[in-house]
């Protein structure tokens, strides 16, 4: 009995040496589905450029890359991918594009991180990677906590990422009055004046002006003196403002704020996401402008590393793909490297050239942080 149960013992050392070996002989096969001709070919060449860089800074010969030429289209990217899903690949990095996940949902089982940042998630084996909305809020609603900021509005465009915007202020649970502008100039200048009081607050100096030219105030002089140094008179009721603009529209937004007396010295203003947009540095308007990130120090040492290695420059969105990789296999890791669905359920910490990445229930959040221009430099906050 003693004999039988000792080769119990060896038989079942021998199935765990065995087991274990395989699990770390298992492949990690990454399927890519990415733009690689068309209109969009710079920006899926310059993924697949950074998903190799980070595939040899793992220096791991587990990990398998099988890019596909999804051509920008919904049919063909499915069929990319069920070629790929054939041939036994789980999980994906992409589409880029929104657009090309329609059909993905037929392979279940399959997990696709998607480098978009939308929101609307339309089938729960896609993964929204990017920067989103969601994670912006919340670097934004940190800095409001820390600054006091009581009275925050928003400017959403009523067009475009309206929707994303709104999703966003309702998960992250901050407090702020929303107003929508037209982004032709015009109207938005007319949107800025009326969401400001500008008329009613130039209307007060005017009226004080008056009053005080005819008052028998013995300091009327010095007072006049004050008041002809100021282009209104009154409160405009909100202390920050989030402005959901990018490029030329935030532009004209911060400068129609100015010309209302609204400025960054009696105001917080916030917008989003910039990608260290180095045409701020060079506007007065955007001068004191504070936005949520990706981490400044690893973007630019990407960046540095990318060009040394291709002689280019990287489409921002591959910072997004080369972190990608450094996840799936972190996780793959923690999962005993079974590659399946499963690993991007439970709760997990990664951090990569973007900074942190919550994954939980199949949603990627990242921790961002948080920076201003100033003095024609980005200085970050926390």
């Amino acid at each position: 009995m003693k004999k039988i149960f000792q080769n119990l013992l060896v038989i079942n050392f021998i199935f765990f040496i065995v087991s274990n070996s395989s699990l770390a002989n298992e492949k990690i096969k990454v399927g890519l589905l990415l733009p690689l001709s068309g209109e969009n070919k710079e920006i899926g060449q310059s993924v697949l450029k950074a998903v190799k860089m980070a595939v040899n800074k793992i220096n791991d010969p587990r990990i398998q890359i099988y890019p596909k030429n999804n051509f920008d289209d919904p049919k063909k990217t499915y069929e990319a991918a069920k070629e790929l899903y054939e041939d036994g690949i789980k999980v994906f990095i992409g589409p880029i594009f929104e657009k090309n996940s329609n059909n993905l949902a037929k392979l279940s089982d399959a997990t696709f991180l998607s480098l978009t940042n939308k929101l609307n998630k339309k089938n729960s084996n896609i993964i929204a990677s990017g920067v989103n909305a969601i994670s912006q809020f919340e670097a934004i609603k940190k800095f409001k906590n820390e600054n006091g900021l009581k009275k925050t509005i928003c400017l959403i465009p009523e067009r475009n990422f309206r929707n994303e915007i709104e999703t966003a202020i309702s998960k992250s649970d901050i407090k702020m009055k929303i107003y929508y502008y037209n982004k032709e100039p015009t109207k938005l200048t007319k949107r800025i004046e009326k969401i400001t009081r500008y008329s009613v607050r130039k209307q007060n100096l005017e009226d004080e002006i008056k009053r005080v030219e005819n008052s028998d105030d013995p300091n009327k002089e010095r007072l006049l003196e004050k008041l002809n140094k100021k282009d209104t008179l009154g409160n405009i009721n909100f202390d920050s403002v989030v402005i959901s603009g990018f490029d030329e529209t935030l532009k004209s937004i911060t400068t129609s704020l100015m010309y209302t007396d609204v400025t960054p010295k009696k105001t917080y203003f916030i917008t989003l996401n910039q990608w260290f947009d180095t045409t701020l540095l060079n506007e007065m308007s955007s001068q004191n402008l504070y936005f949520p990130s990706i981490n400044k120090k690893n973007y630019d040492k990407f960046k540095k590393d990318y060009s040394k290695v291709y002689k280019d420059q990287p489409n921002q969105i591959s910072l997004i793909g080369y972190d990608l990789v450094g996840l799936i296999y972190h996780l793959s890791k923690v999962n005993n490297f079974q590659i399946n669905n499963k690993m991007f359920d439970q709760k997990n910490l990664f951090k990569g050239k973007t900074g942190v990445f919550e994954i939980e229930n199949k949603r990627i959040k990242h921790v961002l942080n948080f920076y201003k221009v100033e003095n024609n430099k980005f200085k970050k906050i926390f």
